[in-house]
């Protein structure tokens, strides 16, 4: 497989050795793109790309179909508004019970930095999943397994 295959395309399968090499490549793509003020989003927008791309070969290595990753994708978000809403919520109460309403939405943003940590969690014990599993010896509907883990 090479590199242009591997960062965008989501067919066939990679081991596990190829995930963490491009996994590492895309976090530093992303670590560059956040100090490049004009193209950085471009390339961010790239590497995210890219990274849906690897997930998915590795998940079809596992068996799996890549739209696991669609859960993960939608948790951060679904947290972030519940969190937003909650802030909301709660400084209308406070408001109506003639309480701190500007206490109790700060005790809501408590409670986003919690969600944001929830997501944290999720996807580091995602990747840390798709990353260590081992993927099926045999050929399965996405293809022949992956033999080299070098790319050239």
């Amino acid at each position: 497989m090479d590199w242009k295959s591997l960062f965008f395309t989501a067919e066939g399968r990679i081991g596990r050795q190829t995930f963490w090499i491009g996994w590492l490549m895309l976090l530093g793509a992303h670590m560059v793109a956040g100090w490049i003020p004009l193209i950085g989003w471009a390339i961010g927008l790239a590497a995210s790309f890219a990274g849906v791309c690897i997930y998915t070969k590795r998940l079809h290595d596992m068996g799996r179909t890549g739209w696991w990753q669609l859960l993960l994708i939608l948790l951060g978000p679904v947290l972030v508004v519940a969190s937003a809403i909650s802030i909301g919520f709660g400084a209308i109460a406070a408001e109506m019970m003639n309480g701190d309403a500007g206490l109790l939405a700060l005790a809501g943003v408590g409670g986003l930095f919690v969600s944001l940590a929830i997501a944290l969690v999720v996807l580091v014990g995602f990747t840390l999943w798709v990353g260590t599993a081992e993927g099926q010896r045999d050929e399965n509907r996405y293809g022949e397994p992956s033999l080299t883990p070098v790319l050239v």
